[in-house]
């Protein structure tokens, strides 16, 4: 009996990790029910079939959840989606969602499968939490946090245009609720752009970047001609108007005091 299960093992274990593509580490290729074509999965599929070299006709993207078909990676057997080979016994993936068709070797991803997303995620279950209002995963950090917006995730990057909901690449939440790539994040900054692309509301706390317009305003004496100019100015980060003295520089929010303002009048 020692022998059967150290065979049985040995035979699970096979191919470990030696497998798959730049997306997963894993010993099937799917058949997209799309195209009827063998990738090692939806991405490379995707990235083949939904390249922009091809006619925008034949453009598509796999439907993930109606693959049923696999193909073993080391005896080639096809068959129906499965976790372990019916011909050779070898396991396709560690980790492995019925529901996805997902396999993977690399637990190190810390899968699980959200019911409320209806998809996979990575990082941990008990890391995340569903906002059924936005629709999708979330820091557990940001559970009681947040600014609902309904549907944030179901839209593209407002920067790169990729979908959101299902993207590969890390998602922030910025303090307006509105959703945007990390990446793409971290380049507005580089740029010196702090204001969602969005709603315009600031992306981070700039307080101390209001001291310094406070002092470049106090240094900057106002041109004669406008010396008596008032003018009303709406505050993108509070959303409420005032009547202010025109300044060159800036004009500064009377309610929140952020310069994050827009002329209106």
């Amino acid at each position: 009996m020692a022998e059967l299960a150290a065979d049985s093992q040995e035979l699970l274990e096979r191919g470990y990790m030696q497998y798959g593509c730049a997306h997963y580490k894993r010993r099937c290729r799917i058949r997209a029910p799309c195209c009827n074509e063998i990738f090692d999965c939806r991405h490379c599929h995707n990235e083949i079939k939904n390249s922009i070299h091809l006619d925008q006709k034949e453009r598509h993207e796999i439907p993930r959840h109606e693959v049923d078909q696999v193909i073993c990676s080391l005896c080639g057997a096809e068959q129906e989606v499965r976790q372990e080979c019916m011909n050779c016994g070898v396991c396709f993936g560690k980790y492995f969602c019925e529901t996805c068709k997902l396999f993977d070797d690399d637990t190190s991803k810390k899968q699980y499968h959200c019911n409320g997303c209806g998809i996979c995620r990575i990082g941990g279950r008990e890391k995340f939490f569903h906002c059924h209002k936005c629709g999708c995963c979330y820091s557990a950090i940001l559970k009681n946090g947040h600014p609902c917006i309904e549907g944030a995730m179901h839209h593209d990057c407002p920067v790169c245009f990729e979908y959101l909901f299902d993207s590969t690449n890390d998602v922030s939440v910025m303090p307006c609720g509105h959703t945007i790539h990390q990446s793409c994040l971290n380049a507005m900054r580089d740029h010196f752009q702090f204001a969602c692309p969005l709603c315009s509301k600031s992306v981070c706390d700039m307080s101390k970047v209001w001291e310094k317009f406070d002092m470049e305003i106090a240094a900057t004496p106002i041109p004669e001609p406008y010396q008596n100019k008032v003018v009303w100015i709406l505050c993108n980060d509070c959303g409420k108007t005032s009547k202010v003295q025109y300044h060159v520089v800036a004009q500064k929010c009377l309610n929140c005091r952020s310069y994050n303002t827009r002329l209106i009048g």
